[in-house]
């Protein structure tokens, strides 16, 4: 099965792919797409990155104290 590729942006990438990697523009849009599945496949989700700093926060006792937002209006220069 053939790949047409009609995107003229698609076909200069290609081109300079292929003239970096010094491969044909069928092997540098190979190269490309296995590179591109690779980092898909080996990516960490968000909510699995930031897992351990929610630990690491709710780790801390709670105090029951309630935030007093006039002081944090006046940190960030609000009325």
């Amino acid at each position: 099965m053939s790949l047409n590729i009609r995107s003229q942006e698609v076909n200069r990438l290609a081109d300079k792919l292929a003239t970096m990697a010094g491969v044909s523009k069928t092997e540098a849009v190979r190269l490309a797409l296995a590179a591109e599945i690779a980092r898909r496949e080996e990516s960490v989700p968000l909510v699995e990155r930031i897992k351990p700093i929610q630990d690491y926060i709710a780790s801390f006792p709670r105090t029951g104290l309630k935030a007093d937002k006039a002081f944090f209006d006046d940190l960030n220069g609000e009325p």
